[in-house]
C-alpha cells in the first residue's frame, strides 16, 4: 500500500520510530545471548521477597480483572509520602503517565521543551499527539536550567520535561536550583519532573514535595530501585485537578493485578530498598575506579548507572559496538555533548566483574 489514506494526516506525517531497541532485538540480530545485560538501567538486584510472595499469591487470581481504581496502591503511595489520596495518580510506568500529561495539556501544534538527548519517550508522545518539540543542549553534562526556562518563555511552551537525577547523564541539580527554575517558568507552563532515579540520589537533589503546586507534576516508578521494570507500574504526584483529569483519558485496566500487588508489598519493605541503594552506591564506586584505571573518566551519578567518558562520539560508538560484540549490552547517548559517553547499569558484583574484564579487553584491542 503506497498511499495508506486510511491513516490520519498526523500518523502519515510521522516517521516510523522505535524509542528503544531492546536487548532482545540486539541478541536476535547477533544470534548470541549477552554475557552481561547492563544497558537498560534495570535493577540487577531483583525484587523484594515480600513483593515476590505477593505477586506469586496474586497469580492465583489473575483470572480476575485488576482494580481499575488502583485504590490500595494509590492509598499506600499517598500515605508513604504523607499527602492526600487525591494527589496521587497511578499508571503503567512513567512512559504511560507522560502520554497522559501530553494528552491533557497539549493541543496539536503547541510546543514542549526538553533537553537534546534526554529521555526519548516524552518526545515520542509529544509528536504522536501532534505537538512540536524545542530542544536545549546539555551544558557541563547537566540539564541547562536557565536555557530551558528561557526556551519555555520564548516558545510559549505548555510543558517542560526534566529528569532529575538525569537520564542519560546521571547528573543532577540540587533542590534550591530546581525551585528557582520552577519560579522562572512562564505562566501556564508546567514542569514534568521525572524522578525515576530519586531513591539513589542525595537528599540535596530532591525537590520538597508540594502536591498543591499546579506548576509541577512529579513522576516516580517501581521500575528502578524496586526492581519491577517488567511489571510496568509508576505514579504521578500532582495537584488534585490534574490527577482528576487523568480519569478522563487513562486506560483504567492498564495496571495489572500482579503489578498492583507487587508494588504495594515493595513499598512496605523499606529495608529491601535501602539494601539496593547501598549495593548500587558500592557498584558506582567500583565503576569510577575502573574508569580511572582505564582512562575512561566517569560522570557524577545519582542513579543506578554510570556514564563513562570515551572522549569523543566516534570512540564511544566503537567501544559500545565492540562491547556488544564481546557480550556486554550497554548503551550510549545519541546527542552531543553526551554522545562521547557510554552508559553502564550497576550490576551485581559478578556482573560488574564480568563487565570489567570485557571492558579491559576492549581497551587492549584499541591499543594494540
Amino acid at each position: 500500500m503506497n498511499d495508506p489514506v486510511f491513516f490520519t494526516r498526523l500518523v502519515r506525517s510521522l516517521p516510523t520510530t522505535v524509542p528503544f531497541v531492546g536487548p532482545e532485538t540486539l541478541a536476535r540480530r547477533s544470534g548470541r545471548a549477552f554475557k552481561v545485560r547492563l544497558g537498560a538501567n534495570e535493577s540487577a538486584f531483583g525484587v523484594s521477597p515480600k513483593a515476590q510472595e505477593a505477586m506469586r499469591e496474586t497469580i492465583k487470581r489473575v483470572s480476575w480483572y485488576n482494580d481499575p481504581d488502583n485504590y490500595e496502591i494509590r492509598a499506600a503511595v499517598a500515605a508513604f509520602h504523607g499527602m492526600p489520596f487525591e494527589n496521587v495518580g497511578i499508571g503503567s510506568g512513567i512512559d504511560d503517565l507522560l502520554g497522559l500529561v501530553v494528552r491533557i495539556f497539549m493541543e496539536q501544534g503547541e510546543t514542549a521543551v526538553t533537553s537534546l538527548g534526554a529521555y526519548p519517550t516524552f518526545n515520542y508522545h509529544v509528536t504522536g499527539f501532534g505537538g512540536s518539540l524545542h530542544f536545549v543542549p546539555y551544558r557541563d553534562d547537566r540539564n541547562d536550567l536557565e536555557a530551558l526556562a528561557d526556551a519555555a518563555a520564548e516558545t510559549g511552551a505548555r510543558l517542560v520535561y526534566l529528569s532529575n537525577p538525569d537520564n542519560p547523564a546521571g547528573t543532577w541539580h540540587v533542590s534550591r536550583d530546581l525551585e528557582a527554575f520552577v519560579d522562572r517558568l512562564p505562566e501556564g507552563c508546567i514542569l514534568i519532573l521525572d524522578e525515576a532515579y530519586v531513591e539513589f540520589a542525595t537528599d540535596e537533589a530532591v525537590l520538597p514535595l508540594d502536591p498543591v503546586d499546579p506548576r509541577v507534576i512529579r513522576m516516580r516508578t517501581f521500575s528502578k530501585v524496586h526492581g519491577m521494570a517488567g511489571a510496568r507500574i509508576g505514579y504521578a504526584i500532582a495537584a488534585a485537578e490534574i490527577v482528576n483529569a487523568f480519569e478522563k483519558v487513562r486506560h483504567h485496566f492498564g495496571v495489572n493485578r500482579i503489578a498492583q500487588a507487587g508494588a504495594l508489598a515493595s513499598l512496605g519493605d523499606p529495608d529491601f530498598v535501602a539494601r539496593v541503594v547501598e549495593a548500587v552506591a558500592e557498584g558506582r564506586r567500583e565503576y569510577e575506579a575502573l574508569g580511572r584505571e582505564l582512562g575512561l573518566p566517569t560522570l557524577p551519578s545519582g542513579t543506578n548507572f554510570v556514564s563513562f567518558d570515551a572522549g569523543d562520539a566516534d570512540r564511544a560508538e566503537w567501544m559500545v559496538g565492540t562491547l556488544l560484540e564481546r557480550g556486554a549490552f550497554v548503551r550510549k547517548p545519541g546527542a552531543p555533548p553526551l554522545d562521547r559517553c557510554f552508559r553502564v547499569t550497576v550490576g551485581t558484583a559478578p556482573e560488574r566483574e564480568a563487565f570489567a574484564e570485557i571492558l579491559r579487553e576492549v581497551v587492549e584491542i584499541e591499543e594494540s
